[in-house]
């Protein structure tokens, strides 16, 4: 049961080339021209999770995820220079467009809580792009991904950093990306999601879903403001439990400001996640915001077009 994400994830890679050429009549069964919308989002990714926007046909975009340490509370404040002078999570990465709606990826992330050292195989694919006239109302496309830790295993077998066998490291998200642009200025975007972790502490879940909620206000031509909110369905008993413990969940929020300039765009971020993939954020945060457990961080994009005209502008 524990290799059934990585085979759905495999096939949704194998048919998504398969599915864009029987979705594309819809734009043109009539005979009349839909125009598309473009830039619901001016990245890939919003603040943490994902946007319904892809990659241009042999685009590689080179990513960098930073999240700083607490800007206030215990750990922050002046003697660390507002969380300036440590590191939550660092993630780096290459993704390609293998399509126009069709992007995969692989990343490296230093990871947070108990898994660390992470190497992640990613996919999505936009079946749906929104359309000026309303013909096509909303942006949909389906996004997954498998993470493996590279740590060393503990000797504890009773932690979740224990591992007996490989599937013990792996950790998988398949997630729904619904966007709809209203007008020139804003989006707005939901996100049912699945996190399946093959190995966790005592009480805690293998199987959660959420659901995210984001937007983005453009302020100009190359300013906007982003908002993103996750609501995991943790059950009761496991919030009592670690509660018990001294540990409380809380529910990812972040804010930021995304600027493009030209090839590159720059995101700066305010969360209370201290990990940057979906895996762990999710269903590992454990520092909030009115405790001063908050960090600001910054997402850098940069594409480069391969075997083709540069044309990252349309």
């Amino acid at each position: 049961m524990k290799i059934i994400p990585a085979i759905l994830l495999c096939l949704a890679a194998g048919t998504a080339a398969q599915a864009q050429n029987s979705l594309e009549k819809l734009f043109d069964s009539t005979g009349t021209t839909h125009t598309r919308v473009l830039d619901t989002y001016k990245s890939t990714r919003i603040i943490q999770g994902q946007s319904t926007e892809t990659l241009r046909k042999h685009e590689l975009d080179f990513r960098v995820a930073h999240r700083f340490g607490d800007a206030g509370g215990e750990f922050g404040g002046t003697k660390t220079f507002f969380g300036t002078d440590n590191s939550t999570d660092i993630r780096i990465a290459f993704e390609y467009g293998i399509s126009d709606d069709l992007m995969v990826g692989i990343s490296r992330s230093k990871g947070a809580g108990n898994l660390r050292q992470l190497y992640e195989g990613l996919v999505k694919y936009r079946f749906l792009q929104q359309t000026r006239d309303d013909y096509v109302p909303v942006s949909v496309a389906v996004f997954g991904n498998m993470v493996i830790s590279g740590m060393p295993s503990a000797a504890d077998k009773s932690v979740p950093d224990y591992f007996g066998t490989t599937a013990d490291r792996m950790t998988y998200v398949a997630q729904a990306l619904v966007s709809r642009k209203f007008a020139e200025r804003l989006s707005f975007t939901l996100m049912p999601t699945y996190v399946h972790r093959n190995r966790v502490s005592y009480m805690d879940m293998n199987n959660m879903f959420a659901l995210g909620a984001a937007g983005r206000l453009k302020l100009s031509k190359r300013l906007g403001l982003l908002a993103e909110y996750y609501y995991p369905f943790r059950t009761a008993e496991s919030k009592d439990y670690f509660k018990s413990l001294g540990t409380k969940f809380y529910n990812p929020l972040g804010v930021g400001l995304e600027i493009e300039t030209g090839g590159h765009v720059f995101s700066i971020t305010f969360t209370n996640s201290t990990a940057i993939l979906e895996n762990q954020f999710i269903p590992e945060t454990t520092t909030s915001w009115l405790q001063g457990q908050f960090r600001w961080g910054f997402n850098i994009s940069r594409r480069f077009t391969l075997f083709g005209k540069k044309d990252w502008k349309k």
